[in-house]
């Protein structure tokens, strides 16, 4: 057998820390935490675009894989609006090629675009079936029951149709299975409806879930195992015209109505449960898909008739940012230690609106611990430190108005010390416990103070731009005043430790930003209430990659490469949404010797 020196060249090397930048590939012993470690490409599930079709369109019929697939039907927003366009994907591009015998929308299709088979939907409502060869329709035996709404599981000469809409019949329960000639009756669904999704392999192994029973959204599903039905866990988002990819036990479901809450939602299916996994980009209903449980093609749809995504397992962590336990308490303009890494973070204070709180609470990297209070109920105040060492100055509260309140954090309790020069609310912060710089904030939107651990001092360098609701990054002699103000502005200032300079703008102007990193290398996110993060190099702000929740008056902490978002205002309700930013693609593996 091949050693390690044989195929990569090296010996595997001892450090006492982690090396800095590792390859991909590259092994080595750590001999602090004595463990054999290495680095891969760390990947997580997500939707990418694809190319659009070339005719918009929803309630189409479709199959294949991510690479080959075909589309066909369907309504488009213009007139005349049901078509019988057939459309071929390449991976990269849709080509239209020769039409359908009959023009509709709502139905099924399976198997591949060399060997298709398409049944049923409306209008009128049919139970015509045709197969495709890869270039011509044609035209072969009927559904016995003509049906609009339907699912369908399999390919072209081993199908099963079940569920959708007749006439007079709203939600029907009818199976029917396929042998390549004609269609059979079998089993019924356990539960009649319509718009439901489906997937399988062939009639013999099939999975229906969704739809709409007596016009209730749905989360049902059923399982097939060619001569009956049986339910098995539902979805976790109850829902209808979704699309659908996959097999009996790997299979994908995602978007569907009502829309927006859950037309982007996507889960997969392990053949015992559902899981959520990453959403689409467009929410959308009533769209089409094709392929696999890992690689996927979501396409059309309403409102948007011509996107086309793919979605992969495999795509690199880089530049994204992923769900992680929410706070315990909704709330927004609430504080954080902004100095804390990604994965030990401390959040205090805030409003829902209503109330003004006094909670604060510990991130460990995976879930949220509620901890002491603060003394004082507040928001809109500035914040600074660490996890175990955290300072909080001003802000507004119940009886307080604006204040000059100082707490420190001694990672147990909070304890009130020596109080700002200027009260005032929307301050910004960053820096440590005992190096800390508040500035910014009404009613004196231009001041800028230095904490030693025990005193502020009032510092004759100001803000160029006077301004409250402004994002922060770096330390107290060396940091980023981001945004800000109301309106919101762009404008992004230098602290030097002694003065203010203005620097190159953010590419979209926001207010209560949070930020986080360093004066040279900083992470800005989201302007207001969307979720734009932009990434400074201590030059240039660049746009990266989009957080989940659009949000702003959030809490922010770690780094530009690690950073991590938590609260904020949707524009609706204070939320408890955390998400980890990562801009690197490589992952530390320790290698289990047991």
């Amino acid at each position: 057998m091949a050693e390690y020196k044989e195929t990569h060249g090296t010996k595997i090397q001892n450090y006492t820390t982690d090396p800095d930048n590792p390859l991909i590939g590259q092994v080595w012993f750590n001999d602090t935490d004595d463990a054999l470690k290495f680095q891969y490409q760390g990947v997580y599930s997500a939707w990418s675009t694809g190319g659009n079709l070339n005719t918009g369109r929803y309630g189409g019929a479709g199959a294949g894989i991510q690479t080959a697939a075909f589309i066909t039907g369907g309504d488009k927003p213009s007139a005349p609006s049901t078509t019988n366009l057939t459309e071929l994907y390449n991976g990269t591009n849709w080509t239209e090629v020769n039409v359908i015998n009959t023009a509709r929308r709502y139905f099924p299709g399976v198997g591949t675009t060399t060997a298709g088979l398409v049944f049923g939907g409306t209008p009128p409502t049919t139970g015509a079936t045709e197969s495709y060869n890869g270039t011509n329709w044609t035209e072969v035996n009927d559904l016995n029951t003509a049906r609009t709404g339907l699912a369908g599981a399999g390919i072209q000469t081993s199908a099963l149709a079940f569920g959708g809409s007749a006439p007079g019949a709203p939600n029907q329960n009818e199976t029917e299975l396929w042998n390549g000639t004609n269609w059979t009756e079998v089993n019924n669904l356990n539960t009649a409806r319509v718009n439901l999704a489906g997937a399988g392999a062939s009639n013999t192994a099939a999975l229906g879930f969704g739809g709409s029973v007596s016009g209730t959204k749905s989360a049902l599903t059923e399982l097939w195992n060619g001569t009956n039905w049986t339910e098995v866990s539902d979805l976790g988002t109850a829902r209808y015209q979704l699309g659908d990819a996959g097999t009996s036990t790997a299979a994908l479901g995602f978007g569907g109505a009502p829309t927006p809450s859950t037309g982007d939602k996507t889960e997969t299916w392990n053949g015992t449960s559902w899981s959520e996994t990453g959403d689409l980009s467009t929410k959308r209903a009533i769209l089409t898909g094709a392929g696999t449980t890992t690689s996927a093609l979501a396409f059309g749809g309403e409102p948007s008739p011509t996107a086309t995504e793919e979605f992969s397992t495999n795509t690199p962590i880089a530049n994204t940012w992923q769900t992680s336990g929410a706070l315990g308490t909704a709330r927004y303009q609430l504080s954080s230690a902004t100095n804390a890494p990604q994965n030990a973070a401390l959040g205090f204070g805030g409003t829902d609106g209503s109330s003004y709180f006094t909670v604060t609470e510990s991130y460990n990297g995976t879930n949220w611990t509620e901890v002491n209070d603060l003394n004082a109920a507040k928001a809109f105040a500035g914040g600074a430190g660490i996890q175990t060492a955290a300072l909080i100055f001003g802000g507004y509260g119940p009886g307080i108005s604006n204040t000059n309140q100082t707490e420190l954090w001694n990672g147990s309790n909070w304890t009130e010390v020596n109080n700002l020069n200027d009260a005032r609310q929307q301050i910004a912060g960053c820096g440590t416990q005992t190096a800390a710089l508040a500035f910014g904030g009404e009613p004196n939107p231009t001041k800028t103070e230095k904490f030693n651990g025990t005193n502020w001092t009032e510092m004759s360098g100001t803000l160029n731009t006077g301004r409250a609701f402004i994002g922060s990054a770096g330390e107290n002699d060396s940091a980023l005043a981001i945004g800000g103000g109301q309106p919101a502005v762009a404008i992004t200032e230098l602290w030097n430790g002694t003065s203010w300079t203005e620097v190159n703008d953010l590419n979209t102007a926001g207010f209560s930003i949070a930020g986080a990193g360093s004066a040279t290398a900083a992470l800005a996110f989201p302007s207001p209430r969307r979720p734009l993060t932009e990434t400074w190099n201590g030059t240039n702000w660049t746009e990266t990659g989009d957080l989940n929740v659009g949000r702003n008056a959030l809490g922010g902490a770690g780094s530009n490469s690690a950073a991590l978002a938590f609260g904020g205002y949707n524009g609706t309700s204070p939320v408890t949404s955390t998400e980890e930013f990562t801009n690197t693609a490589n992952v530390v593996k320790t290698i289990s010797t047991t």
